[in-house]
């Protein structure tokens, strides 16, 4: 095959099938694994419902590896050069700049081939869709460990949520992060401010802490934190802040991806189990775990009545000077 480009041609919309190229088929993009481009593009193709899905309407940001994920990384928001007519985009204000910029809008899997043609690894959208950019849709739960917490603390703080969760009728779907964190994501009716996502979050967050003091906490500086503890990162739910998609491949040696997993995994799953050469039999086999997630929509008012408490007595997501 060489270097001669290879054209995919992926399902679209309405029985369309789009033929998208992978030029540089050969080039390797992790080493380690000996993952080339095409490997990529062939791993996305394989899980396309599903990564379309946590796209899918949403502003996305990208991370390109042009020479490959052991070289420079480019956060790409302003849609790469080039696009076909049919990719469709979204126009974001960036207040800090001033200017209007249109990030990629994922809209059928063609789209994520064609920015894995443009050198994307990573895709990371926001948690709110074109037609109401500004309230979000997607309430997410980001359990981040500090460098001397373990899987199994990871773990006991991801029953936890999913206990609270269960206690306020809510439906949580959980994912590996694609590190040694885990991600739940929640579909919540698009009525608030990022503001409000974000207090909520915190609310919630803290919750988790008075359940697990030892494990779990919602401080804001890093220095603050016990290193062996699990950060209920609230901050995740800030606008323009972007978390790795499910199904989205990461940028390390070992080639994991953001792997959406059962609830009744948690005990026995490992997250480098998760990875391109893995995922596809398992997707081929299971489908995908989040295919239900826009089945409905939760309201997010207990958490901001809890917020609204919790700042009364001195705590709260500004408590910190995070606001």
């Amino acid at each position: 095959m060489g270097d001669e480009a290879v054209v995919l041609q992926v399902p679209g919309p309405g029985g369309v099938v789009r033929d998208v190229r992978i030029s540089s088929p050969d080039r390797v993009y992790f080493a380690d694994a000996g993952l080339t481009k095409l490997d990529l593009a062939h791993y996305y193709l394989s899980v396309s419902d599903g990564i379309t899905r946590a796209l899918l309407e949403r502003p996305c940001m990208l991370h390109r590896f042009p020479r490959g994920t052991s070289e420079k990384k480019v956060h790409q928001k302003k849609l790469p050069a080039g696009a076909p007519d049919w990719i469709q985009t979204v126009d974001i204000f960036f207040p800090r700049y001033s200017r209007i910029v249109s990030e990629l809008c994922v809209t059928e899997p063609a789209a994520v081939l064609w920015a894995v043609q443009m050198a994307t690894v990573e895709f990371h959208p926001w948690n709110s869709r074109r037609s109401h950019v500004e309230q979000p849709d997607e309430w997410r739960i980001d359990i981040d460990p500090m460098p001397g917490a373990d899987f199994a603390r990871v773990r006991r703080v991801a029953h936890t949520v999913h206990e609270i969760l269960d206690e306020l009728d809510i439906v949580g779907y959980p994912k590996t992060s694609g590190g040694h964190g885990l991600h739940v994501y929640v579909r919540i009716e698009p009525e608030w401010e990022f503001s409000d996502v974000r207090r909520a979050a915190h609310a919630f967050g803290a919750e988790v802490v008075r359940r697990l003091p030892d494990d779990a906490t919602v401080t804001w500086w890093r220095k603050d934190r016990d290193p062996d503890s699990v950060f209920i990162d609230f901050n995740q739910n800030t606008r323009d802040h972007t978390m790795a998609a499910a199904y989205s491949i990461r940028a390390n040696a070992r080639a994991t991806v953001s792997a959406p997993i059962r609830w009744s995994e948690l005990d026995d799953a490992e997250p480098d189990d998760f990875t391109v050469a893995t995922m596809p039999a398992r997707y081929a086999e299971i489908g995908d775990l989040h295919a239900t997630i826009d089945d409905r929509a939760y309201r997010i008012d207990t958490l901001l009545e809890w917020a609204d408490r919790d700042e009364a007595d001195g705590g709260g997501a500004g408590a910190d000077g995070t606001e």
